[in-house]
């Protein structure tokens, strides 16, 4: 691994510390990360009660398991992701299992779909909290104010040439997060569903 492939400083400090049972660490962790983690969660279940639950079981795992984390991976963050992603999963098809055994309609394939959905949806999520400042701001202003190339670029204080190439890359970015297809877990972990 070179220089520039080596996980941020913070991230290797802040597993040893959770290693050495640091309590602190683990306080620090959920102020950078708990509404990451949440937000994820309630993405995929669409229920505020369980994403709270699987918060704590997210901050649970990493405090009971901080050596599961591998710096060589990629970054801490991307690791709570997935992390985050895998656990919500596999509560969604609990949920929705246990409603098909129980006669509640749908179907496996509805199942699967709905799954599939909210891990595109979930990737969606974290790729925009994750992306550079200016590319989502320039999202920001383009989609959910309804703003075109040029007052985006008014508003930002920057050429429209600069605004279009941020509107573009911010859409690249988004756009990976269908092509993962099933297996749409945040990047860094491979596919977690």
């Amino acid at each position: 691994m070179t220089k520039k492939d080596a996980p941020p400083r913070w991230d290797r400090k802040m597993q040893q510390r959770l290693a050495r049972g640091e309590a602190a660490a683990l306080g620090e962790l959920y102020d950078r990360f708990a509404s990451l983690v949440h937000g994820l969660a309630h993405r995929v279940l669409g229920d505020e009660v369980a994403a709270d639950g699987i918060t704590r079981e997210v901050f649970a795992h990493v405090w009971e398991h901080p050596e599961s984390y591998d710096p060589k991976q990629g970054p801490l963050r991307s690791w709570v992701a997935a992390l985050t992603h895998r656990l919500a999963v596999q509560r969604l098809r609990a949920t929705e299992t246990a409603a098909l055994a129980e006669g509640g309609g749908g179907s496996t394939e509805e199942l699967e779909r709905k799954v599939r959905r909210a891990a595109v949806a979930a990737r969606a999520d974290y790729i925009v909290t994750s992306m550079p400042a200016p590319l989502r701001a320039a999202l920001d202003l383009a989609y959910f104010q309804r703003r075109d190339y040029r007052q985006t670029a008014t508003d930002l204080g920057v050429t429209e040439d600069e605004a279009r190439r941020r509107l573009r890359l911010g859409l690249q970015l988004l756009s990976t997060a269908h092509d993962a297809g099933t297996a749409a877990a945040p990047p860094g972990y491979g596919g977690a569903v």
